[in-house]
């Protein structure tokens, strides 16, 4: 008897469990693991076209993030110049654009545990003379905290130059604003646009 509810409760609970552990999020490509810091750069030139994060609270509130680069248009040139921008501290709202009108070509993080939450950084890469126009800021991503999250620049030919974020201190959770703009395709002397 013991053996037949055994049989019956393995039938009935088996593909419950599998569910649960069966997690499309795991096949992703992510490059962390959760609280684990890390560093992602875009071969050289190439940039961020395509950020991707998922959620745990049972994880310490932290995100895995996947990220993707693609060669930038022939006629930007290739970059001049790159570097690691400002830092933000956990727990804290931030708002970064690359200096000297550089794209986003990488990021940097580090997770605190005594804040469930993150440092970020983003590497910029400057390109001799172009400038950007067209700039907008993302909606929301997540669209609500705790949400898997992703963003795909519109089409070929935009690019990410920085991001505003907010942290929420009771959901202990960030959304973003990623800030996209065009880059001309003729020399000009402005900086920071």
């Amino acid at each position: 008897m013991s053996v037949l509810l055994l049989t019956l409760c393995l039938l009935v609970l088996g593909p419950a469990c599998a569910q649960y552990h069966n997690n499309d999020h795991y096949d992703m490509g992510w490059i962390n693991a959760y609280r684990q810091g890390f560093n992602f750069q875009c071969p050289h030139g190439e940039v961020l076209v395509a950020i991707r994060s998922y959620f745990s609270e049972q994880e310490g509130s932290d995100r895995l993030w996947s990220f993707e680069c693609q060669p930038t248009p022939e006629g930007l040139g290739h970059p001049t110049d790159c570097w690691w921008d400002d830092i933000n501290r956990a727990g804290m709202e931030w708002s970064s654009t690359c200096s000297r009108n550089g794209l986003v070509a990488g990021v940097q993080s580090k997770y605190f545990e005594s804040v469930l939450d993150r440092e970020w950084q983003f590497y910029c890469c400057y390109y001799e003379r172009r400038c950007p126009y067209s700039c907008m800021k993302t909606t929301d991503v997540p669209d609500y905290f705790r949400e898997e999250g992703e963003m795909v620049v519109p089409s070929y030919g935009y690019f990410i130059r920085g991001a505003q974020t907010t942290f929420s201190g009771v959901l202990r959770d960030r959304q973003w604003k990623y800030i996209i703009c065009r880059m001309t395709d003729f020399d000009c002397d402005y900086e920071n646009l």
